[in-house]
């Protein structure tokens, strides 16, 4: 099993004059002891269950920039991009940007987007869940567009929301065929179809029916002709461990349960206040027992 990292929450000793630093020194962390992954969570607000509106939230990418310059290993991924809040051309762009200014780790993680109240608060359109449903399928498709060959596929690509004349992207992506997919959400009837359709990673949460969930996706893989093994099985899970045995222990026998149902890469969610903390215990009695899983 491998064990990811997600930065969401940002209430950081300190405050906002030195989050430069504390995110620089927790991206160099998760680097040194052993995460396979660091993502970002890509709001404009912070969410409801971490603090909602009013407490501090960075941008994702710009995040990410950051990350990718003080990290040399881990790969780098939006946990997950919201369809609405941005272009595909334009999201496209970032990804390919963090890929290769990072030296070809970058990820795309995308999903259809949940947070009313922060796009309705901010002035971005948020259109009915149907409609992103298909605004993600052309998102998806459109980024394959653009990371085709050495400068992407430039045939024009008309869609029902999207229109492209020249999908042309330079320079193009280091990692070919093209960055991994991450696909987030549960979705039996849409999400995970689109997992089997076009994405390299599933991200689901550890639900009562997280079995049931993997299921269907083996499902969906058989009915798009696609090999469920190729897809990445990744989970989240929060990471809020101190220095009491107790509390690691619990966080192992979770992440063997999950491990069991055939998850592969768990993505802890780092609480704050003191975030390295978190990651040094996580790596050094955490990743170690669960690597040979």
């Amino acid at each position: 099993m491998k064990v990811g990292a997600q930065f969401a929450d940002y209430a950081w000793r300190g405050g906002p004059p030195a989050m430069g630093e504390t995110l620089a020194e927790m991206a160099r962390a998760a680097d040194e002891f052993g995460f396979d992954l660091i993502g970002m969570a890509d709001h404009l607000w912070q969410a409801p269950h971490v603090g909602g509106p009013v407490a501090p939230e960075l941008e994702c990418f710009t995040s990410l920039g950051v990350i990718a310059a003080n990290t040399r290993r881990v790969r780098l991924v939006p946990i997950v991009a919201g369809v609405h809040l941005r272009p595909p051309a334009a999201l496209a762009k970032a990804i390919t940007t963090l890929d290769v200014l990072s030296g070809g780790r970058g990820m795309l993680g995308i999903g259809a987007g949940w947070y009313e109240a922060e796009a309705r608060g901010m002035g971005v359109p948020f259109p009915p869940l149907a409609e992103r449903f298909a605004m993600l399928e052309e998102t998806l498709q459109i980024c394959l567009r653009l990371w085709d060959g050495e400068q992407g596929d430039e045939q024009p690509y008309i869609g029902q929301h999207y229109q492209l004349e020249r999908p042309l992207n330079v320079p193009q992506s280091l990692t070919r065929p093209h960055p991994p997919i991450l696909i987030g959400g549960g979705g039996e009837q849409k999400t995970l179809r689109l997992v089997a359709r076009y994405g390299d990673a599933c991200n689901l949460y550890p639900t009562p029916d997280l079995a049931h969930k993997l299921e269907v996706l083996r499902q969906r893989c058989a009915e798009e002709g696609r090999d469920y093994d190729t897809i990445e099985k990744t989970c989240m899970e929060r990471f809020d461990v101190g220095a009491d045995e107790t509390q690691i222990r619990d966080l192992i026998d979770r992440l063997r349960r999950l491990a069991d149902l055939g998850i592969e890469t768990v993505i802890g969610i780092i609480p704050g206040q003191d975030p390295v903390s978190v990651l040094k215990v996580v790596g050094e009695k955490v990743i170690p027992a669960v690597a040979r899983w």
